[in-house]
């Protein structure tokens, strides 16, 4: 049972990044020998929870206190000596390195003052055999592992450290099932030992097969923490949704059957992508939904011709197509342009000018043989800003020297100057203002009624809502739901995300082409 002393506990957490308010004022406790679920939208401030948990980030405000006692975490070494230990989602394992060496990276068994090889890799045995990973030798190099296992040697590294708060971030969504059965099990002797398991996970039939406690979080906010079973499904998600749509989106054209452009059948990679099946008609905005890391980018990367070893068929104005680089997924008869995700390390090159990047994609479009024409190069700039309405002192600034807002929309009109036909977009309003969102929005409509075909990904789900004709919400590598009209709704697409009750069959996948 839970002690009446927490083991960790929030008091008034406040941080920001700039601008940004990523937590505000959050009070928050968890208990031993129990299993906490967090709970949240994409951006509701769980992943800073738990770094300033774990020593990763320092709180602008407020104090941290585990088991009574006032602490300051200057790292993740210092907050596990204090029994703090987090599972990312992203892997912290050195590849070129040995199961064992990874497992023990921070407090190796030393004899004479040198590390003691022999007795690591029995200790490491001894850690896998606890998680029935039996099967991993610890002289292996990560590298050589797969994802899975990658993923339950870094688990055997958090129980080498003996925490008594343990955090798991999606810790599940790269294991096998037989893994993630093992896990379970797991959590369930940890939680009898006395460790508290702080668990982010966004399927709920873990939450509710391993959590007695359950925090939802929202907009930086700690809403309410509460026992399992004590609300609904459903009354959790309006917990985690809490706001009404009230960005101003251009208006929608009435339902309409599309002329299908693109047409995506069976597509298959590694494990993020398994089995997408989707069309997208001439002048439609699908977006698509779900929490992050279901295969939304990796299906845009894929269509762009970015990853290796794409399985499927994809069809654009019926017609076979292969995309195995960039150039040729930008070039005739697929013309696709991708806007990415991080535009300062994938969209632009900062140190060169506005005018650099706005014609580095469309090169082809503005020379005469091997020669760029300066006078086309000209006119295509001034046309790439006047349509973007880009804030521009001149164009031959570096680009570095704009807003991140102006910066998106260099970004944008890179592309656009390539005149594609289908648009890609990776989250393309993250982390700008209003106003420029705002701009964004009535721009994607604007290219949909060119004639335009465009496939939105966005975390944002008033973006979902207030731009999308159709969305397709993805769970687990594979479109689960289409909603369309009066069906998209954020409760419907959070539930969906979630993958919460029965999908009706007009919502099923393929039902709306």
């Amino acid at each position: 049972m839970p002690q009446s002393e927490p083991i960790l506990r929030m008091a008034g957490i406040s941080k920001s990044f700039g601008a940004t308010q990523a937590l505000q004022d959050v009070d928050f406790s968890c208990f031993t020998g129990s299993i906490h679920a967090i709970l949240g939208e994409n951006g509701a401030g769980k992943s800073t929870l738990i770094k300033i948990m774990s020593g990763v980030l320092d709180p602008t405000a407020g104090e941290l206190f585990v088991e009574g006692g006032l602490v300051n975490f200057q790292s993740p070494t210092q907050a596990a000596k204090d029994g703090v230990v987090c599972i990312f989602q992203e892997l912290s394992l050195v590849p070129d390195l040995s199961v064992a060496d990874n497992i023990f990276l921070d407090s190796p068994p030393k004899k004479w003052g040198l590390i003691d090889k022999k007795t690591q890799r029995e200790q490491a045995r001894v850690l896998l055999a606890r998680i029935k990973c039996g099967d991993i030798d610890p002289r292996a190099l990560v590298k050589d592992l797969s994802l899975s296992r990658r993923q339950m040697v870094e688990i055997a590294k958090a129980l080498s450290k003996k925490p008594k708060v343990l955090i798991l971030d999606e810790a599940t969504s790269a294991l096998s099932s037989q893994d993630v059965d093992t896990i379970y099990g797991l959590l369930g002797e940890l939680k009898d030992e006395g460790v508290c398991c702080l668990f982010i996970s966004h399927k709920m039939h873990e939450v509710e097969r391993l959590c007695d406690t359950l925090s939802v979080f929202r907009n930086g906010k700690h809403i309410e923490t509460f026992a399992k079973g004590a609300k609904s499904d459903d009354e959790i998600v309006k917990l985690m949704i809490g706001r009404t749509v009230d960005a101003q989106f251009p208006a929608k054209p009435p339902p309409k059957d599309y002329e299908t452009r693109l047409s995506i059948r069976d597509l298959k990679w590694e494990r993020q992508l398994k089995g997408v099946d989707l069309t997208l008609g001439r002048g439609e905005i699908v977006g698509l939904g779900g929490l992050d890391g279901q295969g939304q980018k990796e299906l845009l990367l894929a269509l762009f011709g970015v990853l290796r070893s794409v399985e499927g068929e994809v069809r654009v104005d019926d017609q076979i197509v292969h995309t195995g680089s960039p150039a040729e997924a930008k070039a005739s008869p697929t013309n696709f342009a991708l806007v990415p995700e991080d535009r300062k390390t994938e969209g632009l090159m900062l140190p060169m000018s506005i005018a650099d990047n706005l014609m580095i994609a469309s090169l082809d479009k503005i020379s005469d043989g091997p020669v760029v024409s300066p006078s086309k190069e000209k006119e295509a700039v001034a046309n790439g800003i006047k349509q973007l309405e880009i804030k521009v002192g001149s164009p031959h600034h570096a680009v570095s020297t704009l807003s991140g807002g102006n910066q998106q929309k260099v970004v944008i009109a890179k592309w656009l100057c390539t005149n594609p036909d289908i648009v890609l977009l990776n989250d393309p309003t993250r982390g700008i203002d209003v106003g420029t969102k705002q701009e964004i929005y009535k721009l994607i409509r604007a290219l949909a009624d060119e004639g335009k075909s465009i496939l939105l990904y966005s975390t944002d789900y008033d973006e979902l809502i207030g731009c999308c004709d159709r969305v397709a919400v993805m769970y687990d590598g594979k479109i689960t739901v289409e909603l369309k009209g009066d069906e998209i709704s954020e409760t419907s697409i959070v539930s969906a995300a979630l993958n919460i009750g029965d999908t009706p069959a007009h919502q099923k996948p393929g039902a709306m082409q």
